[in-house]
């Protein structure tokens, strides 16, 4: 197993805000990664009270289980080498905000052999709070602290995202961001801690997949915090009951994109052979 704490501060209140933003940024992110039989489906939304969750604290919150379909976002080589069952995910969240758990598994291919756990606090601070997960004394020494800052063009390219440069919020009165926008920016600023634990039992390849998959989360986390950042306007003024009926409303689109919608989001077209006509009608739907 290898475990990262990833602190990423951002430029949020930590109340209520952040919680009504993560979960709008949620739904439109699965949106635009959903359609022609990939992407994903939410198959249970349901509230849960008083579960021994965060080191046995009890906490009531929102439980969601979604499956991600998500083979044609694997590169080319992997999706000839492994069978279709590899690339179905199945994911349960535990949303007690300010904390949150999310387990990703693939029990259809490799079961117990593979897991990534995901436990986040979200804190009105910059990063400076020390073990906020509570970490045992031995995981704290394996534990790798990354920081994380937002406006990094070195992991994500502008043109990858939103333009957090250039875009202001009307309703939420800030950006644009700029570099070192902690330091100079007045405005609500707050962490997002996560600690991450992915776990890879194959025998020969256990820790460069395990490497492989960490280094996939800075630029997820940047990519989504971008998106929130640049949607503000969308959902600063949604009251948190507003935020669920959008949720309710999300579901049904992904099962109709699933169903009927075309395959789009983040597909993979590098190290591939020479198109087929399939591989250019793919391409196109993206």
């Amino acid at each position: 197993m290898l475990l990262k704490e990833y602190r990423i501060p951002l430029p949020f209140d930590a109340g209520s805000e952040y919680q009504r933003g993560q979960l709008y940024t949620v739904g439109q992110v699965s949106v635009s990664e959903t359609g022609g039989g990939e992407g994903v489906e939410i198959l249970e939304q349901r509230p849960f009270e008083n579960e021994p969750l965060f080191q046995g604290e009890r906490m009531s919150g929102t439980y969601t289980k979604k499956v991600y379909r998500v083979k044609s976002k694997a590169p080319f080589l992997v999706r000839k080498v492994f069978p279709d069952s590899a690339f179905v995910l199945e994911e349960h969240c535990w949303n007690a905000y300010p904390y949150t758990k999310t387990v990703l598994t693939n029990p259809s291919y490799m079961g117990k052999n593979f897991s990534v756990v995901v436990e986040s606090m979200h804190l009105p601070d910059t990063g400076e709070t020390e073990n906020c997960l509570r970490l045992p004394a031995k995981l704290l020494k394996q534990r790798e602290v990354v920081f994380i800052d937002i406006t990094d063009d070195a992991i994500v390219k502008p043109n990858e995202t939103r333009n957090i440069y250039k875009f202001r919020s009307e309703k939420g009165n800030r950006g644009p961001l700029c570099r070192n926008w902690m330091r100079k920016d007045s405005g609500p600023k707050m962490c997002a801690y996560k600690v991450v634990s992915v776990e890879f039992k194959w025998f020969g390849i256990q820790r460069k997949m395990e490497r492989m998959m960490h280094r996939s989360y800075p630029k997820l986390f940047i990519k989504f915090h971008r998106e929130m950042f640049c949607l503000l306007d969308n959902w600063h003024d949604m009251s948190l009951e507003a935020i669920r009926e959008y949720e309710e409303g999300i579901a049904e689109e992904l099962r109709h994109l699933l169903r009927d919608g075309p395959l789009r989001g983040t597909i993979r077209m590098v190290e591939s052979p020479p198109k087929s006509e399939t591989d250019t009608e793919t391409e196109a739907a993206a």
